[in-house]
């Protein structure tokens, strides 16, 4: 029924395993794995098109049409080949091809005229990346842009670590300049996390359309950033150190929002 591979020096193997390992490829190709039944269905579900879906009948026990999408080749995989390919034991057997999209400022769509946004400034771990992006999905946030990118948001890590919510939220990378540009251009406020010039974050208001912007731990935010924004704000710290983790961070922020929005 399925055409069959079974050979771990097969082609498309040997592709799989380029494009989960360098990301060269994967910008090369525009396309990029995804692994695990919940990852590809919320891949499925933001739109993502498939040119392969590839699954070991030993240990996948769903429909693999299920997960397809049109014109997916749907491929069956030995396990010696799956245990080749996967970037994770515990991916149900399962993984997908899928077309990368383009991450640009002008593909985002609001659908409401106050969007609330998270703006990340050069985040180069992709588990912070990921961690990022499931805080973004609890909230429902209209958008998260990533200025400067660091890092592929394709790779694999990004992927697992997001547990599939890179698919789930509206996503767009540019320079510092252009995304300043872009929230002034749309009327969106913004708020910039840093300690310079800054009031408690919990006097601002993030009622009408904002974006909340945060930098690294290491370096935080770029002078740019703290001189444009409309207000810089901070998170009063009580112990010894003056930052946390950014995504804990972001998640602060991001719900002081939504409390003021009344969820």
């Amino acid at each position: 029924m399925y055409k069959h591979i079974s050979s771990t020096q097969n082609p498309l193997v040997k592709q799989l395993a380029t494009l989960s390992d360098k990301s060269r490829e994967r910008k090369k190709t525009g396309l990029f794995v995804i692994e695990g039944e919940r990852e590809i269905s919320l891949a499925q579900k933001g739109g993502y098109t498939f040119k392969q879906l590839l699954f070991c009948a030993e240990i996948f026990k769903g429909n693999p049409t299920d997960l397809a999408t049109k014109n997916t080749e749907i491929i069956q995989i030995s396990e010696e080949v799956y245990q080749k390919v996967a970037y994770r034991a515990t991916t149900e057997g399962v993984l997908a091809v899928a077309e990368a999209k383009e991450l640009s400022l002008s593909n985002l769509i609001f659908q409401r005229d106050n969007p609330l946004i998270l703006v990340a400034e050069a985040p180069e771990k992709p588990g912070n990346i990921g961690a990022l992006l499931r805080t973004a999905d609890a909230a429902n946030l209209d958008a998260v842009i990533i200025a400067n990118p660091k890092t592929d948001l394709y790779n694999p890590n990004t992927i697992r670590s997001s547990v599939g919510c890179l698919f789930t939220t509206q996503i767009a990378t540019g320079s510092t300049k252009e995304i300043i540009s872009f929230l002034k251009n749309n009327n969106i406020n913004f708020y910039s996390a840093t300690l310079q010039n800054s009031n408690a974050y919990h006097m601002c208001d993030y009622t009408k359309a904002s974006a909340l912007v945060v930098g690294t731990e290491a370096t935080g935010l770029s002078q740019e950033w703290r001189e444009e924004s409309n207000q810089n704000i901070n998170i009063p710290m009580q112990g010894e150190i003056d930052s946390m983790n950014v995504s804990v961070a972001a998640g602060i922020l991001i719900f002081e929002a939504k409390r003021q929005r009344g969820f």
